[in-house]
């Protein structure tokens, strides 16, 4: 029996909300953190001494609680609401990754129970016969039960948007931005519609611009809340292309529209294929390949591992082991533990402190590297 999704209290919620907004702490370092303190408010008085435990020369700075208060002051007034992981209508793939964002800005309407969801994208300079084709795709799917995800940019995604919603299906909505800022500007119609027919998300706080860097982050939601996605026209360098690959990494199926040869816009969409992506040209044969990737169970809530205080002895050598192994070149956290023959755990948490202390970065597939 599935344990039933819990919905936070408020002062969970800015618990949450001020240490993901920490010095040092992304998505992976505050699930672990998580885990292993069972509460956010715990985890915040651990995280001074968590950071020394990694050499570092000064404490974690933690996000001040008047800027969360402000943060949470803006989502009210933009009408919008903190989704935790975890909680009744967070997206269930997205919730599967390990850098799943523990908390969204989010408008719109909960689905009781949430269709899987297929992911559109492709290019902002689409042709006319491009969004034609994706427009009826889109509406389509939604008639056979499923979501429509896409990331609001000009041309495919609008495309994709306006289809589900014309037939009356479940579309969502990522956006780079914060929650309160339409992004092109000519979409706010197709945003303000999104935020009270289907669901506008963003991990970016209220006010954030459109800042390049914050793209390719919210790619990776695009993907992982879908069991695919479909590329309809990409040049060769696309952000579109960076969504796919980041399908592929997930474990979502990669598909795509084939386009002339004459068509730049259609050269990434067809390498795709080259690549060995399922070639699109009707709704069946996107039903044919994500069959088997439907049916998903809700993963439970955190389960806190209380923690233990090893001697300084044994601190100190796992901290060297860990840190014997690192180095600027990304390697798989899964080769770490078995290298340095130190339990999961412990490889996990040590990895923490260093990332706390700004001695580590990861990047994606499960690897870290030395800073």
């Amino acid at each position: 029996m599935e344990p039933s999704p819990r919905r936070l209290s408020d002062d969970e919620k800015r618990d949450w909300l001020r240490l993901i907004r920490s010095e040092h702490l992304g998505p992976v370092t505050f699930h672990n953190i998580l885990r292993y303190y069972g509460s956010a408010a715990k985890a915040i008085e651990a995280l001074p001494g968590m950071a020394r435990r990694a050499g570092a020369r000064r404490s974690v700075k933690l996000a001040p609680l008047a800027a969360i208060d402000s943060e949470l002051k803006s989502l009210r007034k933009a009408g919008a609401r903190l989704l935790a992981w975890g909680e009744p209508g967070y997206p269930l793939h997205l919730m599967q990754l390990d850098d799943a964002p523990p908390l969204l800005g989010c408008m719109g309407q909960v689905p009781a129970a949430e269709p899987p969801g297929i992911a559109i994208v492709g290019a902002r300079n689409a042709s006319a016969i491009g969004q034609r084709f994706t427009r009826d795709i889109a509406a389509e799917l939604c008639r056979q039960g499923f979501a429509v995800i896409s990331g609001l940019a000009r041309g495919i995604d609008r495309a994709a948007h306006e289809g589900a919603l014309a037939a009356g299906g479940q579309t969502m909505a990522f956006i780079g931005t914060g929650i309160d800022i339409a992004f092109p500007p000519e979409n706010a119609k197709l945003q303000a519609e999104i935020a009270e027919r289907g669901l506008l998300l963003a991990e970016m706080p209220p006010g954030t611009p459109a800042l390049a860097q914050n793209f390719p982050r919210r790619n990776r939601l695009i993907s992982g809340a879908s069991v695919g996605v479909l590329v309809v026209e990409a040049a060769l360098k696309s952000g579109s292309l960076i969504t796919a690959r980041m399908a592929g990494e997930q474990g979502r199926e990669v598909m795509a529209v084939p386009g002339s040869p004459l068509d730049p816009r259609c050269h990434g969409s067809n390498d795709l294929i080259r690549q060995g992506a399922t070639l699109v040209e009707r709704v069946d044969d996107i039903l044919a390949v994500i069959a088997p990737q439907v049916a998903v169970r809700r993963p439970p809530p955190p389960v806190a591992m209380p923690p233990t205080e090893p001697g300084d002895g044994d601190l100190d050598r796992m901290h060297a082991e860990i840190a014997r192994l690192l180095s600027p070149s990304p390697v798989l956290v899964d080769d770490l533990i078995r290298l340095s023959g130190l339990p999961a755990a412990a490889v996990h948490m040590v990895l923490t402190e260093q990332e706390l202390a700004g001695r580590l970065l990861r990047h994606p597939g499960g690897k870290v590297s030395s800073t």
